[in-house]
C-alpha cells in the first residue's frame, strides 16, 4: 500500500510539469477524481494532496477572509487608465493573498476571482462597479496588467491566480439565471471577446468563470466559444470555474436539459474544471453522471489535469525553499505601502469633469470656513466585495485633516424625524436589547429621534440616533434598531416610506412587505391578515429639516462642498440592475438648495457607476467624480480639491444625459444599437475619456513612421506634451483609429492605445505608440475571418474621445472584400443588417436567426450571383408554420422566391427545405423576410 513517505514522481521537481501532473492523476482513483472536481477539493491524505478551496473574491482586494487592504472600486481603478499602477495593485493583492493562504491553505485558497471584463455598454447594469468600463482596448490593457500582477512575474512558480469573468456577454442582472444575450458575430468578435483575449494571450490568465446567462440561446457554460476560443484559438492553459449554482442552474433557471447528470456531463465535456456547486450535491450528480454513461473518467481527468496543472505552479508540491512566494506571511497585509498604493490609486480614479473659472483647487490657507454638505460627506461605504475595510477615511475627515484649525461644519442633508402611530398618535420608540421598534410613548417628544436618508426611487434609510444603528427586518420580521451598516445580500435596512392619504405615511420592507403595529405588544411587524385597516399608518415628525440644515450650513460658510452619489448596496448591486441614471432627486434638490444659499459649491459625486445630473452641469462651477474607493477615499478627495494632487482620472464610460439616448437593457447589438462612444452620435454628458486637470497640456508635432502600410509594416507614432502651466500633472494621451471608408459601419472612432505621462510644470513629454497594422481590423463576417480593409484610415490623437488635438491619415494596402457568394453554405447569423429578430440556438448545430414580428428581415448585401439563381436551401424550423420571402433590392424589394415551412409542432425540430427562386446574373442586395415564427440557421442558393 502506497504512503504519504513514499518519493512519487510528481514530486519530484525536476521532472517536466506535464509528466507530475499526469503522474499524481493516474494514481487516483475515480472517487478521488470525483472529489476533487468541486470547488472544495478534497484530501488525498495517502498520496500527501491537501484540501484545496478555488474562489477567494478579490475584487479589489482580498474579501471576507479577514481586514485587508482595500483600493478603489474597479471601475474607479479604471479611471486612473494606469497600467502599471494596475500590477502594482494586482501584486499586492497577490501578496495578501498568500498571507492568508500561510494561515489556512484548507480554506483560503490562492485562486483569486477577479478582475471581472465584462464589456459595460449600458451602465444601468447592478455590477458596473465591478468592471473596467465600455471599451475592449482599456478593459483589456488594465485586466492583464491586474493578471501580472496577481500572478507574479517568476519563470516557474505563481504568485495566485487571477480568474476572469464572467464569460460571455454578461451586462444584465434582470433574469440574468435565465435570460440570453443576443450577440453577432461581428459584436462578439470586435467586442464582447476582445475583451478579454489580452489578459490570456499578453497576461497568461490562469483560470477563468462562466458567466449565468445564455448566449444566443445556449448556456454560457455550455457554450461553443469555451472550448473554441478561450482553450482554443487562445491557448488558454489553465482551468475553468463554473459561476456559483449556475451548473445546476442550466435545469433549474434555464430548463436547458432535464437532469442534473446530463448538465454536470455536458458542461464538463465542454470545458468546466471545477463546479461551484455544494460539494455532497456534486459528488452525487457526477457518480450518477458516471453510471448512466454520460461522462468518462478521461473527462475527469481532462479536468484534473487542468486544475492540478495551476496547483503545481502555485508550488503546493515543491519545497518551500524553492517557491519565492512560499515566504508571504502576515506580514504583508495591511502594510503601510500598500495603504499608500491605495491612497494613490484613490488619487488618480479620481476625475475632474468641470472646472469653470479655476474654482478648483480650494487654497487651504485662505478658506476659514468650509461646509461638508451631502449623505456621502462623512462615509467610506464598502461594497459587496470590498471584504472588511481595515479603516474608513471619510471626506469630512479628509478635509478637516487639510484645514487644522480652521471651521469645517457637516450637514448631511438628512432629515431628523420621529414616527407616531396614525392610530393613536403614540411615539415609536427601542424597546429590547435586541432594538426592536414600538409604538410606546404618549409624549411624541419622547420617541427615537431616527434620522431618515432618501437614496432615491424606493430606497430609505432610517438611523436610530440614540444607538448610532439602522433599522433593519429581523428574521422574526419585526423591525429592529440594530444594524451596524447597511450591506447584505438581501439588503434589509431598506426601507420604503411610501406617501398615504391625510400627510401620512406607511412603510414597506426591503421585498415589498407592509409594517404595521402589532396589536398585542406595540411592536413593528410585517402585517398579518388581522391587522385593521389603520395599524400600518404613520405619521412622520420632521424634528429637523435636513435641507433647511444644509442650507444654513452653507451660508456660512464660504464654500460649500456637497457629496452626492449613491450606496453600493441600493437602487443598484449584484441581482438589481438600475432603474435610471440619473442623480436621486432629493439629492439633486439639496443641490439645488446649497447653491442658491451659497454659489461657491462644488460638488464631489461618490458613485458605483456614472451618476447624470444635466442640472448640476450647467449650473455647478465644479464637479468631480470618484468610485467608492475604499479606506482612502477621504484623502485622496482632499487631496485633489485642495491642489495638493493634479487630477489625472479619465472616464472608462460615456455619462449619457437620460436613459432615452440609451437602447434597451437587453439589447446588446452595439452597432445598431448606438452603444458607447464607438457609435453614439448623439450628445453625451461627458464623454468616453474625458477628464480636466489643474495642468496646463498642449499637444504638437505628431509624427509617423510611414503614411501608407502594407499589410505587415510596423506603424510608429509620437507626439509630443508640454506641460506650459505652473502645475505638474499627469496626462493620459489617447490614440483612436478611424476607418474612412469600408463594407460595412465602422466606429466613429476607436481607442487602439493610451499612455499616463507624468509632465513636470514647464516640461514635454514625447509619447510613442507602436501600432501593428491588425489593430485596423474587423471581422468579416462573409468570409469569417479578420480583415484589415484596403484604404485610408485616421489616427486620431486626444485628451478623451470628444476632444481631439491631433490628426493624420494613413493608406493601408489591405483587402477587398469580394462579393458575398451566397452559393456556399450560408449562415444565417452572418447578416449585414437585421429588423425584428435575434439570435436563438439551431439544435442541429450553431446559432439561428429568431423572428419576433412579422415581416421581420435580415440582409446580405453586395452579393454576385454568376449565374442567377433558381433554388434555395434553407435549415430551418417551426412550431406553427410559416415562410421566409426572398426579396432583393430592400425587404419591400421584388420578390423572387419563397421557402414555405409547414408546422412542425415543435420548435428547434430543424429540416432542411427547398424553395424554387428567380434571380438574374448579377450584384444585389439579398433579403430574407419572415412571415410567422420561422427560425432560419443555414441556406444557400442555387
Amino acid at each position: 500500500m502506497e504512503t504519504v513517505t513514499s518519493k512519487y514522481l510528481f514530486q519530484q521537481i525536476d521532472l517536466p510539469l506535464n509528466d507530475r501532473v499526469q503522474d499524481l492523476i493516474s494514481r487516483l482513483t475515480l472517487d478521488e477524481k470525483v472529489s476533487l472536481i468541486p470547488q472544495y477539493q478534497a484530501a488525498i491524505e495517502r498520496l500527501g494532496v491537501g484540501a484545496y478551496k478555488h474562489g477567494t473574491e478579490a475584487a479589489h482586494g482580498i474579501s471576507w477572509l479577514g481586514k485587508a487592504t482595500s483600493f478603489p472600486q474597479p471601475s474607479g481603478l479604471a479611471c486612473t487608465w494606469n497600467p502599471e499602477l494596475m500590477k502594482e495593485i494586482g501584486s499586492a493583492v497577490g501578496d495578501e493573498a498568500r498571507a492568508f493562504y500561510k494561515k489556512n491553505p484548507t480554506v483560503n485558497g490562492l485562486t483569486l476571482w477577479a478582475p471581472t471584463v465584462d464589456m459595460e455598454r449600458d451602465p444601468r447594469w447592478g455590477r458596473t462597479e465591478e468592471a473596467y468600463g465600455e471599451d475592449p482596448e482599456l478593459t483589456g490593457q488594465l485586466s492583464t496588467s491586474l493578471v501580472l500582477g496577481i500572478q507574479g512575474d517568476h519563470p516557474v512558480y505563481l504568485k495566485a491566480v487571477a480568474t476572469l469573468k464572467h464569460f460571455l456577454g454578461n451586462n444584465n442582472e434582470i433574469e440574468r439565471g435565465n435570460c440570453s444575450a443576443s450577440i453577432d458575430p461581428r459584436n462578439m468578435r470586435e467586442y464582447y471577446l476582445e475583451a478579454f483575449k489580452p489578459a490570456f494571450q499578453e497576461g497568461g490568465a490562469q483560470s477563468m468563470m462562466t458567466a449565468y446567462n445564455s448566449v444566443n440561446g445556449v448556456p454560457v457554460i455550455l457554450h461553443p466559444a469555451v472550448m473554441g476560443v478561450v482553450k482554443g484559438e487562445w491557448d488558454m492553459d489553465g482551468f475553468i470555474v463554473s459561476d456559483a449554482g449556475d451548473l445546476f442552474g442550466i435545469v433549474k433557471d434555464h430548463e436547458y436539459y432535464e437532469s442534473f447528470a446530463q448538465s454536470m456531463a455536458e458542461s464538463i465535456k465542454n470545458g468546466i474544471d471545477s463546479v461551484t456547486e455544494e460539494t455532497e450535491e456534486t459528488i452525487k450528480v457526477l457518480h450518477e453522471a458516471l453510471d448512466q454513461g454520460l461522462l468518462a473518467e478521461e473527462d475527469l481527468d481532462r479536468a484534473l489535469t487542468n486544475t492540478f496543472r495551476v496547483r503545481f505552479r502555485l508550488g503546493e508540491f515543491d519545497p518551500a525553499e524553492g517557491n519565492p512566494y512560499a515566504a508571504i506571511d502576515d506580514s504583508v497585509i495591511l502594510t503601510k505601502k500598500h495603504a499608500e498604493l491605495s491612497l494613490e490609486a484613490a488619487k488618480q480614479s479620481i476625475v475632474l469633469l468641470k472646472n469653470d473659472q479655476a474654482t478648483l483647487p480650494l487654497s487651504k490657507t485662505e478658506l476659514n470656513k468650509v461646509a461638508i454638505i451631502g449623505p456621502l460627506g462623512d462615509e467610506a461605504f464598502r461594497d459587496w466585495y470590498s471584504g472588511t475595510l481595515p479603516y474608513g477615511v471619510t471626506p469630512l475627515q479628509g478635509v478637516s485633516k487639510k484645514m487644522p484649525g480652521k471651521h469645517v461644519t457637516f450637514e448631511s442633508g438628512a432629515d431628523q424625524i420621529i414616527l407616531t402611530s396614525a392610530a393613536n398618535g403614540q411615539a415609536i420608540g427601542i424597546t429590547g436589547e435586541d432594538g426592536r421598534l414600538a409604538v410606546q410613548h404618549d409624549i411624541a417628544e419622547h420617541g427615537e429621534l431616527f434620522q431618515h436618508t432618501a437614496w432615491g426611487w424606493t430606497s430609505n434609510t432610517l438611523k436610530a440616533t440614540s444607538r448610532g444603528q439602522y433599522v433593519t427586518l429581523s428574521e422574526a420580521e419585526t423591525l429592529t434598531a440594530s444594524a451596524d451598516e447597511i450591506y447584505g445580500w438581501f439588503v434589509k435596512e431598506s426601507l420604503n416610506i411610501v406617501p398615504e392619504a391625510e400627510g401620512k405615511v406607511s412603510l414597506r420592507t426591503w421585498n415589498d412587505k407592509l409594517i404595521s403595529v402589532n396589536a398585542e405588544d406595540g411592536t413593528l411587524r410585517v402585517a398579518d391578515q388581522d391587522a385593521s385597516a389603520d395599524a400600518h399608518l404613520f405619521k412622520k415628525n420632521i424634528i429637523t429639516n435636513g435641507l433647511d440644515a444644509a442650507v444654513e450650513a452653507a451660508k456660512a460658510a464660504e464654500v460649500a462642498v456637497v457629496f452626492v452619489g449613491n450606496h453600493p448596496l441600493l437602487n443598484g448591486k449584484e441581482e438589481i440592475d438600475r432603474p435610471d441614471i440619473v442623480l436621486p432627486e432629493e439629492q439633486e434638490r439639496l443641490v439645488k438648495a446649497v447653491y442658491e444659499a451659497n454659489p461657491n459649491t462644488v460638488v464631489v459625486i461618490v458613485g458605483s457607476y456614472p451618476i447624470s445630473s444635466t442640472w448640476i452641469d450647467e449650473n455647478i462651477p465644479a464637479v468631480l467624480y470618484t468610485s467608492h474607493s475604499g479606506q482612502e477615499l477621504g484623502n485622496a478627495v482632499a487631496e485633489v480639491l485642495f491642489g495638493d494632487y493634479s487630477p489625472s482620472g479619465k472616464l472608462n464610460m460615456t455619462w449619457f444625459r437620460s436613459v432615452e439616448q440609451l437602447p434597451e437593457l437587453m439589447d446588446y447589438d452595439i452597432i445598431k444599437g448606438k452603444r458607447t462612444y464607438m457609435y453614439f452620435d448623439g450628445e453625451p454628458l461627458y464623454p468616453f475619456g474625458h477628464g480636466l486637470s489643474y495642468a496646463e497640456v498642449t499637444y504638437k508635432d505628431l509624427n509617423l513612421s510611414t503614411k501608407e502600410l502594407q499589410q505587415d509594416d510596423p506603424l510608429n507614432i509620437s507626439v509630443r506634451v508640454d506641460n506650459i502651466g505652473a502645475v505638474d500633472g499627469d496626462e493620459v494621451v489617447q490614440l483612436y483609429v478611424q476607418a474612412l471608408n469600408s463594407r460595412v459601419k465602422r466606429p466613429i472612432k476607436q481607442l487602439k492605445g493610451f499612455v499616463k505621462a507624468s509632465i513636470a510644470a514647464g516640461q514635454s513629454h514625447t509619447v510613442e505608440f507602436a501600432l501593428p497594422v491588425t489593430e485596423f481590423a474587423f471581422w468579416d463576417v462573409t468570409r469569417e475571418q479578420y480583415c484589415v480593409e484596403n484604404g485610408e484610415y485616421a489616427l486620431l490623437i486626444g485628451r478623451s474621445s470628444a476632444d481631439i488635438k491631433l490628426s493624420s491619415i494613413v493608406k493601408v494596402k489591405g483587402d477587398i472584400i469580394p462579393s458575398r457568394n451566397l452559393y456556399n453554405n450560408t449562415k444565417a447569423e452572418n447578416y449585414d443588417d437585421y429588423e425584428g429578430v435575434y439570435l436563438d440556438e439551431c439544435k442541429a448545430g450553431g446559432a439561428s436567426v429568431h423572428p419576433v414580428k412579422e415581416g421581420a428581415w435580415i440582409a446580405f448585401n453586395d452579393v454576385l450571383f454568376d449565374h442567377g439563381a433558381v433554388a434555395i436551401e434553407a435549415l430551418v424550423s417551426s412550431a406553427k408554420g410559416g415562410s421566409i420571402e426572398i426579396r432583393t433590392g430592400s425587404a419591400a424589394g421584388k420578390l423572387v422566391g419563397t421557402v414555405t415551412v409547414p408546422s412542425g409542432g415543435v420548435l428547434q425540430q430543424w429540416s432542411t427545405l427547398t424553395g424554387e427562386v428567380s434571380v438574374e446574373p448579377g450584384t444585389t442586395d439579398v433579403y430574407v423576410v419572415f412571415n410567422g415564427e420561422v427560425l432560419l440557421s443555414r441556406f444557400q442558393f442555387n
